[in-house]
């Protein structure tokens, strides 16, 4: 056992890396080591980086200096989908002192037994599209719902993605060995979290649909949401069972990425349009209440400026409830990067601000149609200047006045007034003490 020694994190990027950085902090913890505030004097400090964009490659530097700034002395340690895709990049970078890549940052500990800063990083990573294992992990004690990862990995290998080659081939447990890692999470709320987590059994004899059916028959879970999910892989009898399901909440978000066909099959993406158009039809037909959240992404090339107002047109008719706008980033390894048309960056932030201006009237005409009625609403422990927020079943945002009582309660609200994007609300049940 390591005795007196600290260690802090500091997570980027998805869900996923949440679960997965509380799953590590939670064997270290086992393995005797304290978990401090990232702020906080630590022996060791655990990077978990994402890779999706350039942005998160820089904020990963940025994060190790701040670290350095806290302790020089600390003992640095880089994990995630950048550790795996640029190991001996990362271990370049001045006081990092260990570089994991996907399957080895589970076993951190048996590469803490000296804790003296390195003169040059050491990187461990293993062949990853050869990995058939899967680490289960879920957050918890870090927010008031838990992450759940289900799936990893993923077998689309869209144009513009690096995912498959950080975090390999589509893989999870069976059902049985996933309500055994529920049936461990302490929360009122679970999100289930993967890289494509509608792949879950990859057609071997278990699907995603049988999955949500077993976890909403486990009773000390109150509600589950849906991360993101492949609009291909979002069938019909998924949007009936949640419709009628009592525990999973009418909240969505599917990925688009582009409303132009032309621009879907540039991607390599698995449907188009059409597809798209009719699961988000179904599921407001049986859940009109229904948040849908949309993933696109601005800039592609060959994307035109008639192209990109297909997209904006697309968008402007459906019912759907906020955009995730991402600007396209150039990624090693990719096939995008053979496509000729590079949008400039200037293009790219003009259409990346009209859709924002978008999908910030899209959330507003949503909220506003949902005026005066009543929901569950699970709140949060903060207390934001006297009121504390949380988010109801279709993930509109509120607020009420605090009170200790109400932390952690899933209780029913009313939706009074609209201020910018929080609703202000009445609490309709009596809460107990």
């Amino acid at each position: 056992m390591i005795a007196n020694k600290k260690v802090s994190y500091y997570t980027l990027g998805c869900k996923l890396n949440f679960s997965e950085t509380s799953t590590i902090a939670r064997n270290l913890a086992e393995a005797g080591y304290a978990r401090v505030p990232f702020d906080d004097k630590a022996d060791v400090v655990v990077i978990n980086t994402c890779s999706v964009t350039n942005n998160a490659d820089k904020k990963c530097r940025e994060v190790v200096r701040k670290s350095l700034r806290n302790n020089p002395n600390s003992f640095i340690v880089v994990i995630g989908c950048y550790a795996q895709l640029k190991p001996k990049e990362i271990s370049e970078i001045p006081g990092v002192d260990i570089v994991l890549g996907a399957n080895e940052k589970f076993d951190v500990e048996q590469y803490l037994d000296d804790l003296g800063k390195k003169e040059k990083a050491e990187y461990h990573t293993s062949e990853i599209l050869k990995t058939r294992e899967f680490f289960p992990s879920f957050s918890q004690g870090d927010r008031t719902r838990t992450f759940l990862k289900i799936q990893d990995g993923c077998n689309y290998f869209c144009s513009f993605c690096t995912i498959p080659l950080a975090r390999g081939r589509s893989r999870n447990a069976t059902i049985y060995d996933t309500l055994i890692e529920a049936k461990k999470v302490e929360a009122k709320e679970v999100v289930l979290t993967g890289v494509n987590i509608g792949d879950f059994g990859q057609g071997k004899g278990e699907d995603f649909h049988g999955l949500i059916q077993a976890l909403d028959q486990l009773k000390h879970i109150e509600r589950y949401r849906i991360s993101s999910i492949e609009p291909n892989l979002l069938s019909e009898e998924i949007i009936n069972f949640v419709a009628k399901s009592e525990h999973f909440t009418p909240h969505f978000h599917i990925p688009l990425q582009s409303g132009s066909d032309v621009m879907l099959k540039a991607m390599r993406r698995r449907y188009l349009t059409d597809l798209y158009k009719s699961r988000v039809l179904k599921i407001k037909e049986k859940m009109p209440q229904s948040c849908i959240g949309v993933d696109v992404i601005v800039g592609f090339p060959g994307e035109t400026d008639e192209l990109f107002e297909e997209t904006v047109n697309f968008i402007k008719d459906l019912p759907v409830s906020y955009l995730h706008v991402f600007s396209y980033s150039e990624r090693d390894n990719t096939t995008a990067l053979r496509i000729d048309q590079v949008v400039s960056l200037e293009k790219r932030k003009e259409r990346s601000k009209i859709l924002r201006i978008l999908s910030a009237k899209k959330k507003r005409a949503f909220y506003q149609e949902n005026e005066g009625k009543s929901y569950q609403v699970l709140f949060e422990s903060d207390n934001e200047d006297g009121f504390i927020s949380g988010f109801t079943e279709n993930y509109i945002r509120v607020k009420a006045t605090y009170s200790k009582d109400l932390v952690n309660k899933i209780v029913t609200v009313r939706l009074e007034k609209l201020l910018a994007d929080v609703y202000l609300v009445r609490i309709l049940d009596k809460v107990p003490a």
